[in-house]
C-alpha cells in the first residue's frame, strides 16, 4: 500500500509517494517553493499542485511546522500566524479531495524512526531530537505517539534550551564541537531526568556519520543513543505512515 507524504517547511513543500510496508519512497521526491508569508489558502494551493503532480488519489498525510490537535493548528513557526485556529485537516481535503492526516513534523520525523529506522522495535520510551535551527522532539511509547511535545522550550540558563543547545547556537557562536556537546550532555540529562527513555536517537544535521561521530563518544546517558536514520526524507515517510495508522 501507498500513501502520499507530504513535508511542509517555511521555504519548501516536498513531497513523495511512500510504500507503507518498507517505508522507501516510490517515486522522486517533488519539491515546490512555499509561497511567500505561507497563509493557508496559498499553501493548500501548494499541496494541491503536489497531489496532482503525483495524480494522486488516495490517502495523504502532511506534516507542518505546528502543533495539531483533531486537525486544528494550535500553534504555527516559521508559518504565517493565521494558521491558528485553522482546520488543516478540512481545508487540505476540500482541495485535493482526499482524507489528508495532518500532525507535527517532528512528530512526524519520529513516525519514520520509529517504524523504519533507528526506533524500531523498541518497546518501551523512545526521544526523537532533532537538532537544527531549533529542538524538534517526539516521544514514543512503543509505536504509540504522544504528541505535541515541545522540548525545545523547556527552559535552561534563563532561555529555552534551543537557543543555548540547538545545532544553530553551535554555529553562531562558532562553537567546537566538544564545546557544543558539554551542552548537549547538560540537555539530555535534563531530558533524560523527566522522561527516563530506553532510547534516544538524535536527529537532524548533526546525525551525519561524519558529524555524528564528533561527538556521540562524548555522551554519557542511561538511555541507549543511536544517531536518526533519517535526514531530508523524514516528515515525508512519517507523515504517510501517520496517516496510514490512523483510521478514519
Amino acid at each position: 500500500m501507498e500513501v502520499l507524504g507530504i513535508d511542509i517547511g517555511g521555504t519548501g513543500i516536498k513531497g513523495a509517494p511512500v510504500d507503507i510496508a518498507s517505508g522507501q519512497l516510490t517515486s522522486e521526491r517533488f519539491r515546490l517553493s512555499t509561497p511567500e508569508g505561507a497563509r493557508p489558502e496559498e499553501v493548500a494551493q501548494t499541496v494541491r499542485a503536489i497531489v496532482h503532480h503525483f495524480s494522486w488519489h488516495g490517502r495523504i498525510g502532511a506534516a507542518m511546522p505546528v502543533r495539531v490537535r483533531d486537525g486544528i493548528a494550535l500553534t504555527a513557526s516559521n508559518i504565517d500566524s493565521s494558521w491558528i485556529g485553522t482546520n488543516i485537516e478540512e481545508l487540505f481535503s476540500r482541495v485535493t479531495d482526499s482524507v489528508v492526516v495532518t500532525l507535527n513534523d517532528a512528530d512526524a520525523a519520529g513516525y519514520a524512526e520509529i517504524h523504519y529506522g533507528a526506533g524500531k522495535g523498541v518497546s518501551g520510551k523512545t526521544l526523537v531530537l532533532t537538532f537544527g535551527t531549533g529542538i524538534g522532539s517526539s516521544l514514543f511509547v512503543g509505536s504509540t505517539l504522544v504528541p505535541n511535545i515541545e522540548l525545545g522550550h523547556v527552559r535552561m540558563h534563563n532561555t529555552i534550551a534551543e537557543t543555548w543547545a540547538a545545532n544553530s547556537a553551535r554555529k553562531r557562536e562558532n562553537l567546537s564541537w566538544e564545546d557544543w556537546a558539554e551542552r548537549l550532555q547538560e540537555y539530555l540529562s535534563y531530558i533524560e531526568f523527566l522522561f527516563d527513555p530506553e532510547l534516544i536517537i538524535l536527529g537532524g544535521g548533526v546525525s551525519r556519520p561524519k558529524r555524528v561521530k564528533r561527538y556521540i563518544h562524548l555522551l554519557s546517558t542511561s538511555a541507549r543513543l543511536a544517531p536518526a536514520h533519517f535526514q531530508n526524507e523524514a516528515g515525508i515517510i512519517g507523515a504517510a505512515c501517520a496517516a496510514h495508522s490512523r483510521k478514519t
